[in-house]
């Protein structure tokens, strides 16, 4: 039976058995409580029993196994030439955070910490292990090369910690596991972290751990009234108008920072240029991408430069982005584990984050896997209206229009509104200076509400293909033919003298829609969709009618950018 963490007050970390040092440290570092699974787990690892910890991304278990392994070393003395301890991570990131923790705790003790992972040149790991270190940080497959190359030997080594270990075997990394196991001492320490414990976990555990302590910290229960610290929110929204409900959703969310999932690596290629056609400081993260490139996408999040990552489950596995405010799954997880893995990376250490799935109709029931594995309730939701977006604008232009007057800085600007104050009223002038302002602070264009009509919830036993106009399985709205969203092959007639036609060179071949060419003229112009006119899409082009007089600002701009990650060719039409 797993033990379940409790509530204790009053003795902080001074009552868990640790070394005096280490106390000063953490209490240096602002440490004053430790958290559920640091409770938990210290006493027992000092004691030197094998444990299994259960518990979340976020929860403080780095600290939980690090303390322990920092104060075993304290005990051998002069005799640290030679590391006593390995811990395997997933990942490169995960290696690097876990390296700068126990360095954080470790500095004023002279504790010597190596990173050994993928990407970096092997000399310089190389060196790191003649000088001497007592902890090493590794990825699995890095570790197994440098056994075989005979530059790292496991057999002084007393302790070892698996951490997120179902995503080390969910990565392929269970053959090395064994292979490194079988490296180190029988008589060795072994501690396993991971948030979940499926069957494969059991089994390794099984195999090498010896009576381990199990640890098992809950969710947290919400009180009557309390709010989650994550809020988990679903959209019923079929597959063509995914993209224009994400950007609504995103638009409405106004996200700090926010991670988009997506299934491959198209995907991530594709959506990551159209957020960014739209206006979004997007960046895309997956598996094809250098280590540098990798490195360079995460500090553009961290510091702000970036709002989005679009990433791939792979590629964003050991990520750990402290000011992180939302995950938005574009594509359902596969697996409930895959779903509390993603969304746990957001709302920790007591900040709330926001948990976003988009979820077409025939997915519906993976939902209930999720609260079952979360133990929270996933509000569905319809995507916001024109309405609620044209609100959420407005809102948005009056906090920052607030921020500026609190700020008091309108030297500047005095004299022209004393110049106008002759001629028009002082409301009107405000009127129109906050006109201005929300003008521009983003365009007003966007998917019509007919086409991100409400999706209904199927509910169970519905026979296929007898659902209502808004069910699940009848065909999406929209797609007037002869008006503005028409498929024919040729437009008929032409546009009225105030119009000029356009060609582009892309179509329904290329997964073209007409919503596609109104939002990247409206994104790359100041055009909105109401000027834009006839839509035509064909199999190998599309045509577009735009006022005359812009026509060729329209062609520049498209020319300029992408729609769909294809480039346009947009010119006069000939015909």
């Amino acid at each position: 039976m797993a033990k379940q963490a409790k509530e204790t007050s009053g003795e902080g970390f001074g009552g868990l058995g640790l070394d005096p040092r280490l106390i000063e440290t953490l209490s240096a570092l602002g440490y004053e409580e430790p958290t559920p699974i640091q409770r938990e787990s210290i006493p027992p690892l000092l004691a030197g029993s094998d444990m299994i910890g259960q518990a979340a991304t976020g929860t403080g278990k780095t600290a939980a196994f690090a303390l322990p392994l920092l104060q075993r070393i304290l005990a051998r003395g002069d005799d640290r030439k030679k590391p006593s301890a390995i811990i395997l991570v997933p990942t490169r990131e995960l290696a690097m955070q876990v390296s700068e923790a126990l360095h954080k705790y470790g500095r004023s003790l002279g504790t010597t910490v190596l990173p050994v992972f993928g990407g970096q040149p092997f000399d310089a790991q190389i060196r790191g292990l003649k000088r001497g270190v007592d902890l090493i940080v590794a990825t699995p497959g890095r570790a197994l090369d440098h056994i075989r190359r005979g530059t790292l030997k496991l057999g002084g080594i007393s302790e070892v910690v698996l951490d997120e270990a179902d995503e080390m075997l969910d990565m392929g990394f269970a053959e090395e596991i064994e292979t490194l196991l079988a490296e180190t001492p029988k008589e060795r320490q072994t501690v396993l972290f991971s948030a979940t414990l499926p069957p494969r976990i059991a089994a390794i555990a099984k195999r090498h751990l010896t009576n381990p302590v199990k640890i098992q910290i809950s969710r947290e229960t919400l009180g009557k009234g309390e709010v989650p610290k994550v809020r988990q929110t679903a959209y019923m929204v079929r597959r063509p108008t995914k993209l224009p409900a994400l950007a609504r959703i995103l638009d409405i969310e106004n996200p700090t920072a926010a991670i988009v999932f997506c299934r491959t690596r198209n995907e991530v290629d594709e959506l990551s240029e159209t957020l960014t056609a739209r206006g979004y400081r997007a960046e895309a993260l997956h598996g094809g991408m250098t280590q540098e490139h990798r490195t360079r996408v995460i500090k553009k999040l961290k510091t702000g430069a970036a709002d989005l990552v679009i990433a791939t489950d792979v590629a964003a596995r050991g990520l750990d982005i402290e000011n992180l405010t939302h995950v938005v799954n574009f594509d359902v997880p596969s697996a409930p584990e895959q779903y509390v893995h993603r969304i746990g990376r957001v709302g920790r250490a007591g900040r709330e984050g926001v948990a976003i799935t988009l979820v077409e109709p025939r997915e519906h029931r993976m939902l209930r896997n999720y609260e079952f594995a979360t133990k929270q309730k996933i509000d569905v939701a319809q995507v916001p209206s024109q309405a609620d977006l044209r609100a959420r604008r407005m809102e948005l232009t009056r906090a920052s229009v607030r921020e500026i007057i609190l700020e008091d800085q309108f030297d500047g600007f005095r004299a022209v509104v004393e110049s106008l104050s002759d001629e028009f009223d002082l409301m009107n002038i405000a009127l129109a200076a906050l006109k201005l302002a929300h003008q521009a602070s983003g365009t007003e264009a966007d998917q019509s509400d007919e086409e991100l009509a409400p999706v209904d919830m199927p509910f169970e036993g519905r026979r296929e293909g007898r659902g209502d106009s808004r069910g699940f399985d009848g065909p999406p709205r929209g797609g007037k033919q002869g008006g503005k969203f028409a498929n024919d092959a040729r437009p008929h007639g032409r546009p009225d003298g105030n119009m000029a036609r356009l060609f582009l060179g892309v179509g329904r071949h290329a997964g073209i829609r007409p919503q596609d060419v109104v939002g990247a003229i409206a994104g790359e112009t100041d055009l909105s969709g109401r000027d834009v006119g006839d839509i035509q899409i064909a199999e190998r082009f599309s045509t577009v009618d735009v006022p005359k007089d812009r026509a060729d600002d329209v062609i520049a701009a498209l020319n300029a950018t992408k729609i769909r990650g294809r480039r346009v060719n947009a010119r006069h039409d000939k015909h």
